[in-house]
């Protein structure tokens, strides 16, 4: 079953989901205005294109696989944001009412 923007700002704790190409453009989102939305977007491609460069450069000097990227979490405050989808789709969540290997789950299972 694949999970759509609705159904991931539907689970517990979730605010705000939204999906963004490799440069930062934002393609989708729900429960944000379009300007706050194209302002995650490229903060989270920032976020995910350092944590791409980081991968690769791990897998060539520890000999070990670190990519492809399937995403990355970060929780600070009472926020806590969860990218799935190779870092290209993702959820602002609470922290205290979100279930991180649950959201994760069905990032993976977008469409």
């Amino acid at each position: 079953m694949t999970t759509n923007l609705d159904d991931l700002v539907n689970m517990k704790g979730v605010m705000l989901a939204f999906e963004f190409t490799a440069d930062g453009t934002c393609t989708s989102y729900k429960n944000v205005t379009r300007e706050m939305a194209a302002m995650i977007c490229r903060f989270c491609a920032a976020v995910t294109m350092n944590f791409n460069a980081l991968a690769s450069g791990f897998t060539e000097l520890s000999e070990q696989q670190w990519v492809p990227q399937k995403g990355w979490i970060y929780v600070g405050g009472i926020h806590t944001v969860i990218m799935g989808k190779g870092g290209r789709r993702g959820v602002f969540a609470y922290s205290a009412d979100v279930s991180i290997d649950e959201v994760f789950a069905a990032l993976d299972r977008s469409d």
